[in-house]
């Protein structure tokens, strides 16, 4: 099994004082690390229209790590693709894969957010059918052929979009969501999976769904690879928990405080945390020594594969930077040798 990192967002939570040019240069030189600490992928995420600041542009922040990096893999966890015009979105994406040399993952889903959708001026209605002719579309632009469309959403008039990328058809594409629906477009139509959050049990469950859609269509069922991302964290001594607590919790409360706070330009303080929502959170994450966590990502080896990927989720807005390269570095030095 591959172990990735991420999920890289450049937020600018409440107190963070560093400017959004040096958090974006410090995202770049943390997948430098994690590529030299043996990390198989880096991962980024996207949302928009965010008051923190959260990574609106993820491809253009591979582009530039991809000039710093040499083999980690680099993948979109995810692009809203309803959002994206489907030519330009297949443009933009040969040219990371071209400057990365075909390290590209290039991982889509549907969007959930409102304030997305009519800021982009797309129907929310109608983001499954345009997230469908999005993959049909990239497919033609990477393709030796013209592009003609989906004949539903998208229709062209026989296009030649160039240059292909470094990979003959191009970066695979993965899609991302939790409903079954979602989840079986994957088996049905995409190269790979990727959950978040899911323990093994679930993922494996899934995984079932991917695999039985993937037979239904005709397709491979082992030719599509599962990914899945969790919050990770080890700490040799002391109380592992305790040093991202607050982090982790703002994490999962900005995605409620999204729905909320609509067009607000100052970010707010995440609540104080009480004990029942703190357990919650505890339990959805992998944290404690080196060794506890190591085994808890072990626990997906048997469902994902040795083709699949998880991803550590260890960049954490708002930490010290000092905090977060050390815990980089003793699951890069301590936790991933015994994973492996």
């Amino acid at each position: 099994m591959r172990v990735g990192y991420g999920l890289i967002t450049c937020q600018r939570p409440p107190g963070e004082a560093r400017s959004p040019a040096e958090i974006y240069r410090e995202a770049i030189e943390l997948t430098v690390e994690a590529e030299r600490l043996g990390f198989t992928s880096a991962w980024t995420s996207e949302h928009h229209f965010v008051d923190d600041e959260y990574l609106a542009a993820q491809l253009p922040l591979l582009a530039a790590i991809a000039a710093r990096t040499s083999s980690i893999r680099l993948g979109t966890g995810v692009i809203l693709a309803p959002m994206f015009d489907p030519l330009h979105l297949a443009e933009d994406a040969t040219a990371v894969d071209l400057i990365s040399g075909g390290r590209l993952i290039l991982g889509v889903g549907i969007g959930w957010r409102d304030e997305e959708f009519a800021g982009f001026g797309i129907a929310s209605g109608e983001r499954v059918s345009r997230l469908e002719g999005t993959v049909a579309v990239l497919r033609q632009a990477w393709s030796d052929g013209l592009v003609t469309g989906d004949d539903r959403r998208f229709r062209y008039d026989g296009l030649n979009v160039t240059p292909k990328p470094a990979r003959p058809g191009g970066p695979p594409i993965w899609i991302g969501g939790s409903a079954e629906p979602a989840v079986r477009r994957a088996g049905r139509i995409a190269d790979g999976y990727f959950a978040s959050s899911a323990p093994p049990a679930v993922m494996a469950r899934r995984m079932a769904w991917v695999r039985e859609e993937a037979e239904a269509a005709g397709r491979d069922p082992s030719a599509v690879t599962g990914g899945a991302h969790r919050i990770v964290f080890a700490w040799r001594e002391g109380d592992a928990w305790s040093r991202i607590r607050d982090a982790v919790h703002y994490i999962s409360w900005k995605y409620e405080d999204m729905t909320d706070a609509r067009g607000s330009r100052v970010p707010r303080a995440a609540p104080p945390l009480d004990a029942s929502t703190e357990a919650a959170l505890r339990d959805r994450v992998i944290v404690g020594t080196p060794e506890e966590v190591a085994e808890g990502i072990a626990a997906y080896r048997d469902v994902l594969g040795p083709e699949g990927e998880f991803v550590c989720r260890s960049y954490f807005p708002g930490i010290d930077p000092g905090l977060q390269r050390e815990a980089l570095r003793i699951i890069g030095e301590e936790v991933l040798p015994l994973v492996r």
